[in-house]
């Protein structure tokens, strides 16, 4: 009986410890460090392991350690993230928690992705005096050149102006571990920006900044993935969170011209986030008002905004000589395929129905050109609904059918929508659980966790993909969302 008591008191004994926020901060650090550790042991190398998967690792050295440390490590983190919402915390006590998170991912190795390698190169390749938006990185080639996954040697890079003159900077000093470590300080002070702007746009919009704070800056995503990985993804919401604090209320037109230029730095780093830039011409003008009135002050406030934003993606294309050719090099992100992209895992799925009947047809550039199309339409209609309603609930909504529909889906993408409806009113659980779950899709060293099952998991995307079409299509028929009183002048 005394056996069966100390067990049934374990659990209740660490959900008690969790419902203290002690408990929450301290079991997080413990995750980080094993996440370091693991870094360390088999995090991104500047060569490229081949064969790389769960059981791979497990028949190589320390391979049970890499694994055990890789599973503790993301399950603390989430659990004291998903524990933490709960509690009642000061903005002191959740940015010293943060802080603690990240300290141990400082100064390991490259974790969970092989992304800061290629924009070493992107940068060495903009310093030689190539433009990376035209030319992959091979054309130099960058003196880093194997140490690049062989999807980005060939293929211009995905990123605005800005970043680009970010990553030429860090490449400059002709040292990858210079570059490497200037990312670094990129994220941390994108994290220092996040910590300011996301209080600010929380209050501007009658939430709790605690509860958003919390929810953005404490997110298993930015330990592991943006300073351990050293994503791009922190600065662009950071200057997007900035640039909607700005325009958020009854904001005079200098205030939001300036505002439209930090959402133009924004797009500058990640062009995926321009389908945010319509939605901030609502939150400038208080909605869209079918009267005159309305129409006059939409297109006064809601266009100083869109100005702001032009302004300063056109000055930086001409100022850093790259020109226009960023805003279509996306093109090339979508060599890459992946049960996590929707589309592509629906085309997975049909070419291997197909080859059960003998049939070798390949449907995977079709329904992404599909999916595109569709994401066209989509955007539209989620800005229409939205034009009287609560924007950054539209814009959240409208990240997401990006990473729905695109060609090429990572699991830091769900910080987009994280970060724009953490300060709304919005219910989040189904997306936090997303966030828990994509945490384990990817090993420590970059590869998915998940490859060797990529046909049986596409599968399971293409169910899911008709229970959200299904959702969609129930969304559209029911009312549009509740009207928000417009801003004035």
């Amino acid at each position: 009986m005394t056996g069966l008591r100390s067990r049934a008191a374990g659990p209740a004994g660490l959900r008690s410890w969790l419902q203290r926020p002690a408990g929450v901060r301290w079991l997080g650090f413990f995750g980080a460090v094993c996440c370091a550790a693991d870094a360390v042991l088999f995090g991104a190398p500047p060569w490229i392991r081949q064969g790389v998967s769960v059981v791979s690792i497990l028949r190589g050295p320390d391979g049970v350690a890499i694994m055990l440390l890789w599973i503790a490590g993301l399950t603390a983190l989430c659990a004291a993230w998903w524990y933490g919402r709960r509690l009642e915390l000061s903005r002191r006590w959740i940015l010293v928690t943060a802080a603690l998170w990240i300290v141990p991912l400082l100064a390991v190795p490259p974790l969970a992705s092989r992304d800061m390698y290629a924009y070493a190169c992107q940068g060495a390749l903009f310093d030689a005096g190539f433009n990376p938006s035209q030319v992959g990185i091979a054309a130099q080639p960058c003196p880093w050149l194997d140490s690049v996954s062989l999807v980005w040697r060939d293929t211009p890079t995905p990123y605005g102006p800005l970043w680009i003159l970010l990553t030429g900077f860090a490449a400059s000093f002709g040292s990858q571990a210079v570059a490497l470590g200037i990312f670094r300080v990129y994220a941390v002070l994108a994290v220092a920006a996040l910590a300011a702007a996301v209080p600010a746009l929380a209050r501007r919009r009658g939430v709790a900044p605690e509860k958003a704070l919390w929810l953005v800056l404490c997110c298993p995503l930015v330990p592991v993935h943006f300073v351990g990985g050293g994503h791009n993804d922190t600065l662009t919401m950071a200057l997007l969170a900035a640039g909607l604090a700005l325009v958020a209320g009854r904001r005079p037109i200098p205030v939001l011209i300036a505002g439209g230029a930090l959402v133009g730095a924004a797009i500058a780093v990640k062009t995926t986030v321009g389908v945010v830039l319509p939605f901030a011409a609502l939150l400038a003008a208080g909605g869209l008002d079918l009267t005159r009135d309305g129409l006059l002050r939409f297109l006064r406030r809601g266009g100083a905004v869109v100005g702001g934003a032009v302004a300063l993606l056109a000055a930086l294309s001409v100022v850093s000589g790259l020109g226009f050719g960023w805003a279509v090099a996306l093109s090339g992100a979508g060599e890459s395929r992946s049960w996590t992209s929707p589309p592509t895992a629906v085309g997975i799925a049909v070419n291997a129905a197909g080859k059960w009947f003998g049939a070798g047809y390949d449907v995977v550039p079709v329904l992404r050109t599909v999916a595109l199309v569709l994401l066209l339409v989509a955007l539209v209609v989620i800005w229409w609904r939205f034009r009287r309603a609560d924007p950054l609930h539209g814009a959240g909504l409208a990240c997401l059918a990006v990473i729905f529909l695109a060609p090429i889906t990572q699991p830091w993408y769900l910080f987009w929508p994280l970060t724009l409806l953490a300060v709304t009113t919005v219910g989040l659980r189904r997306l936090e659980i997303t966030v828990v779950a994509s945490m384990f899709l990817i090993l420590p060293d970059g590869d998915g966790a998940w490859k060797p099952l990529q046909v049986p998991f596409a599968f399971l995307v293409t169910a899911g993909v008709i229970w959200v079409a299904r959702r969609s299509w129930r969304w559209l028929r029911a009312p549009a969302p509740a009207a928000e009183v417009p801003a004035c002048d």
